[in-house]
């Protein structure tokens, strides 16, 4: 399928790259990461020494606030394995491309109801959506144009306080100490979205033209873009990982490890957990073109203990997934859809796919796990 031709995205390309990687070794042409800010830098749960500036102004790389959509069955120049960040709140389910998030990092939206902000950091392989809601009233996320352990610090434009993206703290100004609520999301191919979801929404980008990759060959990069922490060399810096947090349990599942067993079933703390996982996702961050670029799959993690209190074992067979009490067929969503168990589906766990380096970096006490 040919995609439109546009000037325009040409132009923002090479803003976006020259604004982000003119640097000489680890030396950023730009002004002090906190130039021209009103935030209170006083109230702070981090060293600012580890915040540096990623050579873009605030909000350089401009954030989405009014997004539009299109209905799935109208969509034309997605590739079945192209990456989407897959929201579905009280029925209304969207897809954002991560081909418009590469250039865009954030989009506040409103879903089923729900204020919202969709994240992706490019520099840490992160897609994660949070509630935006902070004491009962939405916030509007915006890119700060800094990083620590290369990940995306968001700001919000009420307070300007500074928020991780890949934890969802405040981590800097009136909102420090502050937690963002994460929502189940999906970065799966367009394909298992359209299939699951064709009365779907699909965000379309400003600008058109979207499908290059500005970010050429940087998830086999050993050392990540203005990443100064010592990457944890049980995996190589930018393999890519599900992770999660529960209580006070830090594991990750490398996708390697993941894409030979397909299924695995694990207990963490207390929670008894199965990770599903399947190919056909392209990578957003290798190849030029993005629906060219390798197949790297994708996993979700769900709870295993279903509505009747039973825990479940799966296994896969047969290109199949199925859970060995009662052989009921389950799909990538959690769904049971054939069998015993038809019509349930497991609750999800907000597990999500990073790089391994920037999970590592904010959660050096992490397991991993070991087949």
């Amino acid at each position: 399928m040919q995609r439109l031709k546009n000037t325009l995205p040409d132009l923002f390309y090479l803003a976006l790259i020259v604004g982000a990687f003119v640097f000489v070794g680890q030396r950023v042409f730009n002004a002090s990461p906190t130039s021209g800010w009103q935030t209170d830098f006083e109230n702070t749960s981090i060293d600012m020494d580890e915040v540096l500036s990623g050579g873009v102004a605030r909000d350089g790389i401009p954030p989405i606030d009014d997004p539009r959509f299109e209905e799935v069955q109208y969509v034309i120049d997605l590739m079945p394995q192209s990456p989407i960040i897959s929201l579905e709140i009280n029925g209304d389910a969207r897809a954002y491309p991560l081909e418009v998030l590469t250039r865009h990092e954030i989009v506040n939206d409103e879903v089923g109801g729900i204020p919202v902000a969709v994240t992706f950091c490019p520099l840490c392989n992160s897609a994660i959506v949070y509630d935006r809601r902070v004491d009962g009233e939405a916030l509007r996320f915006g890119v700060s144009g800094n990083l620590r352990n290369s990940d995306l610090i968001m700001w919000d434009d009420k307070t300007e306080s500074w928020w991780q993206q890949l934890t969802g703290e405040g981590i800097v100004g009136d909102y420090n100490g502050y937690m963002l609520d994460m929502l189940p999301s999906q970065l799966i191919s367009y394909d298992m979205f359209a299939e699951r979801y064709p009365e779907g929404k699909v965000l379309r980008g400003p600008f058109g033209g979207y499908g290059r990759n500005p970010y050429v060959g940087y998830d086999s990069s050993p050392r990540p873009f203005l990443f100064r922490g010592q990457v944890d060399t049980r995996l190589f810096a930018t393999e890519r990982v599900l992770a999660v947090k529960i209580g006070e349990t830090k594991m990750a599942y490398a996708f390697p490890a993941l894409s030979k067993e397909y299924v695995v079933n694990d207990t963490l703390g207390d929670v008894a957990v199965v990770v599903f996982w399947q190919d056909g996702v392209a990578s957003a961050l290798d190849d030029g073109n993005i629906d060219t670029s390798r197949d790297v799959g994708t996993a979700l993690m769900y709870q295993r203990t279903t509505a009747d209190g039973e825990t479940l074992t799966f296994r896969f067979e047969e290109g199949e997934f199925r859970d060995n009490l009662t052989d009921s067929v389950w799909n990538m969503f959690g769904e049971a859809i054939d069998g015993y168990y038809a019509g349930e589906t497991l609750k999800q766990v907000n597990a999500y796919p990073h790089f391994w380096f920037a999970w590592a970096a904010f959660h050096p006490d992490t397991d991993l796990y070991k087949t």
